[in-house]
C-alpha cells in the first residue's frame, strides 16, 4: 500500500516502478475478491460484480494517461479505501456474524464495491472522453 508513496519520498520512482506496482495492485485485487467469493464468503455473482467494478475503474484510471490525459484517480472509492474497509468490515462480521437478505456483511460490501466500482468506472470514462479529441 506504501510502495509507491517511499519510492516517490525516497526519489527512488521508476517508470518501471510504476508498471510494476500497478500490475501486482491488480493481481492483489483479483486474489482477494476472488478468495471471499471462492472461499464462500461472498456469493459468487456478486463477487463478479465486484471485481469487475474494481478492475474497471482502476483499468479507466491508467487508460487515460495511456490515451494522453494523464493518470485520472477521480471517482468514489479507491484502492486503499477498499483494503481498508475489507479489514474493517471482515473483522465486523467476525464479532457479529449475521446476514440480512441473504448476505452478510462481506457480501454487502462487495456489492457496494461493485456499485461503486462501476459509477468510478463511469466517471473516469466521462471526464476522459471529454478531454480527448
Amino acid at each position: 500500500m506504501m510502495d509507491g508513496a517511499v519510492a516517490r519520498e525516497m526519489k527512488i520512482q521508476s517508470l518501471r516502478g510504476d508498471f510494476l506496482d500497478h500490475a501486482v495492485d491488480r493481481y492483489a485485487d483479483i486474489f482477494i475478491i476472488c478468495g471471499l467469493f471462492a472461499g464462500g464468503l461472498v456469493p459468487w455473482p456478486v463477487g463478479v460484480f465486484a471485481l469487475t467494478g474494481v478492475l474497471m475503474a482502476s483499468y479507466l484510471g491508467t487508460q487515460a494517461q495511456a490515451v494522453g490525459v494523464g493518470r485520472f484517480y477521480g471517482g468514489l472509492l479507491g484502492r486503499a479505501d477498499r483494503l481498508v474497509l475489507i479489514m474493517v468490515v471482515g473483522i465486523i462480521g467476525l464479532v457479529y456474524p449475521i446476514t440480512f437478505y441473504g448476505l452478510t456483511w462481506l457480501g454487502w460490501l462487495m456489492m457496494l464495491f461493485g456499485v461503486f466500482g462501476h459509477i468510478t468506472a463511469f466517471q473516469r470514462a466521462a471526464y476522459v472522453w471529454t478531454k480527448v479529441e
